[in-house]
């Protein structure tokens, strides 16, 4: 009997139990995949039509040569509902096209997500005359090199292409889909300005997004060095990350790991219709990625702070103008920064006067390399020891060169508030905090619940500027508090950095971190 291939899911999953029917010639032979997705059929060398179905899946025809190399990797889609709008980040008025995968009729709305979540727009009902005619069908191998490639095939027709407009206002949007039986998925879009309108330009980082997106069956986290051979059936007994450590994924050389494509729904992403943003941040992945960057957003909107926002592509591309705006905004988890991305915040830091404020933790702490407009390698090989202070060290130079901080593993998933160092600084002012003093005492940030520093913090190191200061620090165990740090240049560009994924899952319920907060963005933006 040969082995034809291997049979399995959107994760990567094998999919046991699928009828497959084979065809060539005017013959035809059946099989079915074993459990752990194996398809053995007793043929001949040449090429052949299969056809894949099992319930709860879409089918699928393919074309396969029999004894011409490895054994295929037939992929399916489970039948629940997968979306992503492409381009994934673009300016008011540009088109992108929704690209959604759907067992059911659904409707699909456009959100706003700044103060409140607010919806835009009705984009419509979507279904097709034929039955299922809403599933989409992905490449066969490892796609999340590739993309996923919704709306590439059965979509001939351009009257039937489904393009959307993108709002004039700048800000975090969301697609919101709903299926006839209640099924729900969202999908997050960056709309950046036509041009500047704003005193501040805030970043989302989606390039930490695309790191983190597992759709396919690889993230940075999870395969990062390609699909195994066959796929999996135990992940807990089977992937290196669970038999070894998370750390042995980074293991290997920068080489050794195919690029991420952002051409991919993403499950872990997601902004759902009904949140709050005094909502506890649920789940593992929500607390460091859109979610918790929409609190600051919601925080910047309810103080009257108007602000464009760009993707890390903007920055990396030129597309966002450093020298717009009187102060640049990080949040969350900038972990992910391409050589670009760090050369031109650095020299407008310190050659133009620029104000960087970085609400944010584990930041440029790895380089990434656009392999393309749709894909990011990551140079994600990991430092242990040695003479650099972090990956983006090694490949490029340090990161606390320029933000101040760089991330260390001390206090990792854990929480805690922030100890006042020195409470004569001016991101203390009116605050009323005194020398040991304690805030950033609440967060809505529930995998790392206990404060403001956590979850990934960072900390002052060799590479820091002279005159780095340190204002505050959490009261993490092991010192593994991050630290609030700060410093001019002679150009008289400021850096502020927070050093704590946690800081924007606070900044709405913690008067202290809310204040901070204002005071640096005041400063920056000579508001007051």
């Amino acid at each position: 009997m040969t082995l034809l291939g291997y049979v399995s899911d959107e994760r990567y999953l094998a999919l046991p139990e699928v009828t497959v029917e084979i065809s060539a010639r005017g013959s035809r032979w059946t099989a079915r995949s074993t459990a752990t997705g194996a398809i053995h059929a007793d043929l001949p060398p040449g090429d052949y039509r299969v056809t894949l179905a099992k319930d709860g899946y879409g089918a699928k025809h393919v074309d396969v040569s029999v004894g011409a190399g490895e054994p295929h990797q037939f992929r399916l889609l489970s039948d629940q509902i997968w979306g992503y709008v492409w381009p994934k980040w673009v300016r008011g008025g540009d088109e992108g096209e929704f690209r959604i995968h759907s067992p059911e009729p659904y409707r699909l709305s456009l959100w706003r997500y700044g103060a409140e979540a607010e919806e835009t727009a009705l984009i419509g009902w979507f279904d097709e005359h034929a039955p299922r005619a809403t599933v989409q069908v992905t490449p066969d191998g490892d796609y999340t090199q590739t993309g996923a490639r919704f709306n590439e095939k059965g979509y001939a027709d351009p009257a039937h292409r489904q393009y959307v407009t993108a709002p004039d206002r700048s800000g975090l949007y969301c697609f919101q889909v709903e299926g006839e039986s209640g099924a729900r998925f969202s999908f997050p879009w960056v709309v950046a300005p036509r041009l500047p309108t704003a005193p501040i330009a805030v970043v989302a980082s989606t390039n930490t997004w695309n790191a983190y997106n597992n759709f396919g069956g690889r993230s940075n986290y999870i395969n990062a060095s390609g699909l195994p051979a066959a796929p999996v059936l135990v992940p807990r007994l089977e992937m290196p990350r669970y038999l070894e450590s998370s750390f042995s994924e980074h293991a290997l050389p920068d080489d050794a790991y195919p690029p991420l494509s952002f051409e991919r729904p993403e499950p872990l992403n997601q902004l759902s219709a009904d949140a709050q943003p005094e909502d506890p941040i649920r789940g593992r992945q929500p607390c460091h990625l859109a979610a918790a960057e929409w609190r600051l957003l919601s925080w910047l909107e309810r103080n009257g702070y108007e602000y464009d926002l760009y993707s890390d592509a903007h920055l990396h591309d030129g597309t966002l103008p450093l020298d717009s705006y009187r102060a640049l905004v990080l949040s969350t988890h900038p972990e992910y920064w391409s050589r670009e991305m760090y050369a031109a915040v650095y020299s407008w830091v310190h050659d133009r006067g620029g104000k960087l404020a970085n609400f944010g933790g584990n930041v440029a702490d790895c380089e990434v390399v656009f392999s393309s407009p749709d894909a990011l390698r990551f140079r994600t090989q990991a430092v242990e020891s040695g003479p650099f202070e972090s990956r983006m060290h090694r490949t490029f130079r340090p990161t606390s060169e320029l933000f101040g901080v760089v991330f260390t593993s001390a206090g990792a998933m854990t929480g805690a508030p922030y100890e006042v160092v020195d409470p004569g600084h001016w991101a203390f002012r009116g605050t009323g905090l005194d020398k040991g003093d304690l805030f950033g005492v609440r967060s809505l940030h529930e995998r790392c619940p206990g404060g403001a520093s956590g979850h990934e913090t960072d900390k002052t190191g060799p590479y820091s500027p002279q005159g780095t200061h340190v204002v505050a620090r959490g009261r993490n165990p092991g010192n593994g508090g991050g630290e609030i740090a700060c410093y001019s240049t002679a150009s008289g560009g400021e850096v502020f950095s927070v050093g704590s994924i946690a800081w924007s899952a606070a900044v709405l319920v913690d008067d202290g971190v809310s204040a901070v907060t204002a005071n640096v963005l005041d400063r920056f933006t000579g508001r007051s």
